[in-house]
Order: structure tokens, then C-alpha cells, then sequence
């Protein structure tokens, strides 16, 4: 069985997007995971078919309505449906490698893509969302981050990538940030390969590569190793 993307979105068109090229893209022409991208307005019972309203208790911008929202959702994931549900959110738990191939390992995801000023909590609770963020900013929507949390769930499902290796040896899979890769011409620009890496020692260039990822852990992602967590800046 294939696995089964469905995008609740305002702006369908959005879909595929970037996920219609390369590995992704090829993946989605050969059956390996499917995408459907439904349009959260054919939900709306008015005839101006409006989604969203002000919020309870006053305040800037609008909210997505719970009931149209609802009747959205239980379109897209029916009763029986395994797939988890996924709101993505700013104030959601940060997305991870980890969490990434826990999803490419199964049947699928839900996605549903928030806009304004958010969705009703009620749908979140009811509908039991999993809210889940790409980052500590900004978007004008939801839409974006599905695309990135896809694209790091499509990658890993079998035979997408050409090596399986690829995904076993990159940043934050094995704790760690990647080291620095190099290939022809040897030298550019006054600057030479490391001679390890040339050496044909097998042994030697694992134990530059892991030093190399150490380092450069510590320097940007101290916080990967149990360290201090880099600052937001606000």
C-alpha cells in the first residue's frame, strides 16, 4: 500500500508544488505515496461559503470555524482511517527526524492547513490534532510548512532515494549534525581536499567525518548534545 497524503488547504493549488519534481515528484508519477489537496470551502454551508469568523473575546483577524473545519476533516479521514491527523502550527511541537520517519513508516498523514489568526481550539481537541511546527517563525499559512514536513517524510519511503544509505548517514539522524562533504576538483580556489578523505584509509576518514560532525555540532546545535540551546532572537 502506498503512502497516502491528504492536504486540507484554502489554497489547493499550492499542490504538489516542489513535491511534483525530483525524487518526490518521481515517487508520486511511479504510485509510491499519493497526494490529494481538498479544498476546505466546499465545506462551508453559506453561500458566500465563508471558513473563517471573528475571534470570541474580541481581538485582530479571524479564525477558522470549528464546524466547517470538522465536516473537512471527517471528509478527508472517515472513521477507520489510521492516519494520523496534523495541524501545522506555529505553537506546535517542533517537527524532527525522528518524528519524520515514525510517519514514513506508516499509511499516511491528514494535514490541515491553518490560516488568519489560527483555528478553533474546539476542532483541535475534538478531531484530536496533532499540532506540529517547522520552526520558530512566521508563515502566512500552513500550506509551506506541509510542503517541507512531506518532502522529509516522501524522501524516506522505500525506493525513493537511489541509496538507502543517504538517509542513514545525514544531520540529526544520528544525533549529530553532518559533516562537511567534498568531492572534484581537488583543490579550488588554493583550497584542498582534506588528504584523509584521499588517504583510502577507510577507518581514519569514519573518524574525521565523526569528529567533523562533533564539532560542528557543538559550534551551531550545542543543544543536540545536551548543551545550551541556541537563543531565539525576538
Amino acid at each position: 500500500m502506498s503512502f497516502a497524503a491528504s492536504v486540507l488547504t484554502l489554497y489547493p493549488e499550492m499542490f504538489p508544488g516542489a513535491l511534483g519534481l525530483s525524487l518526490a515528484g518521481r515517487a508520486l508519477e511511479a504510485g509510491t505515496w499519493s497526494l490529494e489537496a481538498i479544498q476546505i470551502r466546499d465545506f462551508a454551508t453559506d453561500r458566500h461559503r465563508t471558513v473563517d469568523d471573528t475571534p470570541a473575546g474580541g481581538g485582530a483577524g479571524m479564525v477558522m470555524r470549528a464546524d466547517v473545519l470538522a465536516r473537512a476533516i471527517d471528509h478527508a479521514s472517515p472513521p477507520g482511517d489510521e492516519r494520523p491527523r496534523l495541524l501545522m502550527s506555529p505553537r506546535g511541537k517542533p517537527l524532527t527526524q525522528a518524528r519524520v520517519r515514525e510517519l514514513a513508516a506508516g499509511p499516511g498523514v491528514v494535514i490541515l492547513c491553518g490560516r488568519f489568526e489560527g483555528v478553533d481550539q474546539r476542532v483541535i481537541d475534538a478531531r484530536g490534532l496533532e499540532e506540529v511546527s517547522v520552526g520558530d517563525f512566521i508563515l502566512s499559512g500552513g500550506e509551506p510548512a506541509a510542503l517541507v514536513l512531506l518532502d522529509a517524510v516522501v524522501r524516506l519511503l522505500p525506493g525513493v532515494m537511489g541509496n538507502a544509505v543517504s538517509g542513514e548517514e545525514e544531520s540529526f539522524e544520528n544525533g549529530l549534525l553532518e559533516h562537511p562533504h567534498y568531492t572534484r576538483p581537488q583543490e579550488f580556489e588554493g583550497r584542498p581536499i582534506p588528504d584523509v578523505l584521499i588517504s583510502g584509509n577507510h577507518k581514519k576518514i569514519a573518524e574525521w567525518r565523526r569528529a567533523e560532525a562533533e564539532k560542528l555540532t557543538r559550534e551551531r546545535r550545542p543543544d543536540l548534545l545536551g548543551g545550551t540551546p541556541q537563543l531565539l532572537v525576538k
